[in-house]
């Protein structure tokens, strides 16, 4: 059987004007590779509105499970908590369990509670709120859609509570050959073995090394014995 699917939605102009270099991107693949489940497409979106439902509902749709990432916080251009709303067709207004975790921790820290931070509590209905041990204000699940902060520290720990609640596969295995030839040398033979094992994922990575021409060859699978079987045949063909 087929892993469980999933992508991203990665929202903030921030990432798109190259002022901020995404790093949940790679955090939440690797995390969800050993889940068993498959990160199939990621998107990176402005803050537009419109463009964010449509988003939204084109990979609720298309995946088992969509994560998002950014856009959660107390300023006027943190709008992901509507966009959701507004792609399921939820009301959304402050929520009494989400203000009261973010009253106690203001009150804790001695920071005034205000309108600005109200936000944070704004939460579509039937939505699940996501745990955040960070700096308290939650995310959210609705539908299969996770939303959560776009703060690296944050994203982190609310994926590591959404994590357990998902049905994930059999992780999936990764092996590395590298091969000091160029790729136009290797590619006839590659793709050979790539027909040969078709349920294998084989990618290669070329590179350049002290004008040594050369490529990774990476193969994926679920299978361990099937993985193992390609790979030595793939040593056979291009022995060190």
């Amino acid at each position: 059987m087929k892993n469980p699917t999933a992508a991203m939605l990665v929202i903030g102009d921030e990432i798109l004007s190259g002022r901020t270099r995404d790093a949940n991107m790679h955090h939440l693949a690797g995390e969800l590779t050993k889940a068993g489940i498959t990160l199939s497409e990621v998107r990176v979106v402005s803050d537009d509105a419109p463009a964010i439902v449509a988003a939204v509902q084109a990979l609720s749709a298309a995946y088992d499970t969509v994560f998002t990432s950014g856009g959660i916080g107390p300023t006027h251009d943190d709008i992901t908590a509507d966009c959701i709303a507004e792609a399921f067709g939820a009301h959304i207004d402050v929520r009494d369990d989400a203000r009261a975790l973010l009253a106690a921790f203001y009150e804790e820290t001695g920071r005034e509670f205000n309108a600005a931070r109200m936000r944070m509590a704004r939460i579509p209905d039937g939505a699940t709120l996501i745990d955040n041990p960070v700096s308290i204000a939650p995310g959210f699940t609705l539908g299969n859609v996770h939303v959560m902060a776009g703060v690296p520290s944050v994203f982190q720990a609310m994926l590591a509570t959404v994590l357990p609640t998902l049905t994930g596969g059999a992780p999936l295995l990764s092996q590395t050959l590298r091969i000091n030839r160029g790729e136009g040398d290797i590619a006839g033979p590659l793709a050979d073995l790539a027909a040969r094992y078709p349920t294998l994922s084989i990618g290669s990575y070329p590179f350049q090394d002290n004008g040594v021409y050369g490529s990774n060859i990476v193969m994926r699978s679920a299978d361990g014995p099937l993985l193992d079987e390609a790979m030595c045949e793939l040593a056979e063909i291009f022995p060190a």
